[in-house]
């Protein structure tokens, strides 16, 4: 009997998705912890065009001499020893929103830390833009990301999220094509979530507002914009979180060596 030939396998991920991953994880972190530090400057959250101690916040992080806290509308959560007051490595006590091992610089300093947030911002906008690009080109959108009409029915959504919490049909899933939950996540990351990053930042920023006011009456006000990046920040960070936790159920190793050589998909015999 004649042997099966082997097709050869192509690359689960392509080289521009890896370095995307990898240069994203390294911009997101950075923008996060400088980003902290710019919001330890005024550590509330308002909704409108203005803000201000005065004014109410929908969110804020404030301490006394004694205790911190987290306080969401009317709702106050102690928070002593992790935000608005805590000690640093001296054991003295600080009352920053955000401690100094989640910010950077360590310390805390507005101009350094908006140095960082806006290089890094920079970065992380132009590898978006030619991502995207090259995932139209190599057709990465069409093939791994693409919603068949029956992928949309409630029915198969709910079914696939079920599956996504069950650990052995998270480890069977390493190396197989994205089911519905990952699609709808990656595509909500990558088309919603990320650009949403990037035009809050746009609406923040004086020169920008001065040139395309349309952002700010898009948003709602400069400080709905600041709002919302703030939300979007931590939304991405329970992506983050969640993705991790998924790589960690189905194979660490594999799943780092994958995104780094790039992998293989399930190999196919004719």
């Amino acid at each position: 009997m004649p042997k099966e030939a082997i097709i050869p396998q192509q690359p689960r991920h392509h080289l521009t998705t890896r370095l995307w991953h990898w240069t994203n994880a390294l911009c997101l972190l950075i923008m996060l912890m400088s980003g902290l530090t710019i919001f330890n400057a005024h550590p509330r959250l308002y909704w409108g065009e203005y803000g201000a101690n005065d004014d109410y916040a929908w969110m804020a992080v404030g301490s006394s001499d004694r205790i911190g806290y987290l306080r969401l509308g009317g709702m106050r959560i102690e928070t002593t020893g992790f935000l608005g007051n805590w000690q640093d490595s001296e054991g003295r006590t600080q009352k920053w929103a955000f401690p100094g091992w989640a910010t950077i610089p360590s310390g805390y300093s507005l101009a350094d830390g908006r140095r960082w947030h806006f290089f890094f911002a920079w970065i992380f906008s132009i590898g978006l833009a030619l991502f995207m690009i090259r995932s139209l080109w190599n057709r990465h959108i069409q093939k791994d990301l693409h919603m068949r009409r029956d992928e949309w029915r409630p029915s198969r959504i709910w079914r696939s999220l079920r599956n996504h919490t069950r650990i052995s049909a998270i480890r069977q899933s390493a190396g197989k094509p994205y089911n519905v939950v990952q699609k709808l996540s990656y595509i909500g990351v990558i088309f919603i979530l990320l650009p949403l990053m990037i035009l809050t930042g746009l609406t923040m920023s004086p020169a920008m507002d001065a040139n395309w006011p349309f952002l700010s009456d898009l948003f709602g006000g400069r400080q709905s914009a600041r709002s919302v990046h703030f939300l979007t920040a931590f939304a991405l960070m329970l992506f983050f979180m969640v993705h991790i936790v998924m790589v960690l159920l189905s194979g660490p190793l594999r799943q780092t060596i994958g995104m780094i050589t790039g992998g293989h998909g399930e190999g196919e015999a004719r």
